[in-house]
């Protein structure tokens, strides 16, 4: 019989086998054993040891399915550093955003030192948050040199990492500036897309410098700023050296974020299931981020 009586999975069978399909999987073949091995195997072996309890040793674990969860919802513990981690991303993400931005706007035009300006804000987002942490953890400890400013002019010295009302601002300030280089260029990079016939199309038309800002700048920019969004909310949610550094989850567990948590819970505690919870429903949070994103692309497209 000819080729037109091959049934469609025969035909899908030889697009498997023709030469071309081999050559692409083989060439695939590392990439996808490498993401199988590093990211596929570790997410659902973290899923899976969210199940049980018992630790790495002779005793082994044990299933006990939906235990863990369980815990953490009844923990005030849990609902702290999830309130904590909630105001951190918040507090973070929306002057993660608008600060650079508005560096943007001004560095993308010919300006004096444009570039030496954009080389400076950039080198925080390349520097190493432990070293940061170390110098941030320097310059607010109660005989720093913050204080040190404060008493010059006058007001009385704030125990800025011993305080539950100052010590989260700390760590929020830093995030934000280690933050304002990556997003500057973000933008910059956005800006340079966007037609200048718009601009002056504009300005025949009488707007004024606000205006063409509003209608023209934001709406062509709207995909980047959606990407920074998420990519700002990852880094917040993943926030651990900061922490680890310059507060310890401290003062009474008020800067204690939800990877410091889950790091506290799998290696202080030896807790390996009820940190996996967590450490699940954070990768839940990052991948619903995520999927907002693609899916608030596709709606501007």
């Amino acid at each position: 019989m000819g080729s037109d009586s091959k049934t469609p999975s025969d035909r899908r069978l030889s697009q498997l086998l023709d030469s071309d399909a081999i050559a692409a999987w083989l060439f695939l073949s590392p990439a996808l054993l490498l993401l199988g091995v590093f990211v596929l195997y570790p997410i659902a072996y973290l899923c899976y040891l969210s199940f049980t309890t018992g630790s790495f040793t002779r005793e082994g674990i044990h299933w006990i399915g939906l235990r863990n969860y369980w815990r953490l919802f009844l923990s005030p513990d849990f609902w702290q550093v999830l309130g904590n981690t909630v105001y951190f991303t918040i507090a973070t993400v929306i002057p993660s955003l608008v600060i650079p931005l508005a560096l943007a706007v001004i560095l993308d035009r010919a300006i004096a030192l444009r570039g030496l300006l954009r080389a400076a804000y950039f080198i925080p987002s390349i520097t190493s948050l432990v070293a940061v942490g170390l110098g941030f953890r320097w310059l607010f400890q109660t005989d720093g040199p913050v204080n040190a400013g404060l008493s010059a002019i006058g007001i009385a010295p704030i125990a800025w990492l011993q305080d539950t009302a100052w010590a989260m601002p700390v760590l929020i300030l830093l995030s934000i500036w280690k933050q304002l280089g990556f997003n500057l260029i973000v933008f910059l990079a956005g800006l340079q897309t966007i037609p200048l016939n718009r601009y002056e199309a504009a300005e025949l038309d009488g707007a004024i410098a606000w205006q063409k800002f509003w209608y023209i700048t934001l709406p062509e920019l709207r995909p980047t700023l959606i990407f920074a969004a998420v990519t700002t909310a990852i880094f917040t949610l993943r926030s651990f050296e900061q922490v680890y550094v310059i507060t310890g989850g401290g003062p009474l567990n008020s800067t204690n974020l939800m990877v410091y948590y889950i790091y506290e819970q799998a290696f202080a505690q030896f807790d390996f299931g009820y940190a996996a919870a967590a450490a699940t429903l954070l990768l839940i949070a990052a991948i619903a981020l995520v999927y907002g994103q693609l899916k608030a692309t596709e709606e501007n497209e």
